[in-house]
């Protein structure tokens, strides 16, 4: 079985794997970056290094909210890449048996697969797997201005 973090978004449960998280802290200073990608919240300054954070509410096309209490960062590593993701909340780990995820289907997924890597059901619970390397993929091409879209 393989081990994931799990946590909200827009009310729905998400999981990235243990193995590509490096830490999760509380939402603090954002320092802005101009000219970044609409998805790209700015920079923090976290153990030692600075990490840019995707707000996966805008990743997704959802409406984006201030940060609170609840609201974490997900520090993963991904393809030699180092990304913040801020989510609405985590506090939940879970073993996920491989036979339990499926692949993702346009038609059950508002994200149509494009950023999952499958769909677990865990005692009557939907679980969304995040494919981690499309999620934290800073679309170069859309940084010259244009929609992104999911």
């Amino acid at each position: 079985m393989d081990t994931f973090i799990l946590f909200t978004l827009v009310g729905t449960t998400y999981a990235v794997r243990t193995r590509d998280v490096l830490h999760m802290e509380m939402v603090e200073e954002i320092t802005p970056v101009p000219n970044a990608t609409a998805s790209v919240e700015g920079v923090v300054f976290s153990r030692g290094q600075v990490v840019p954070v995707v707000n996966l509410r805008a990743r997704f096309g959802f409406e984006r909210i201030p940060p609170d209490l609840r609201s974490r960062l997900l520090i993963v590593q991904s393809n030699g890449r180092t990304v913040g993701l801020m989510v609405d909340s985590a506090r939940e780990f879970a073993r996920i048996a491989p036979e339990t995820i499926r692949p993702p289907q346009d038609a059950l997924t508002r994200l149509s697969g494009r950023y999952l890597e499958g769909i677990a059901i865990v005692q009557d619970r939907i679980i969304l797997i995040l494919d981690l390397s499309a999620v934290i993929e800073i679309a170069e091409p859309l940084e010259l201005g244009a929609k992104e879209t999911v």
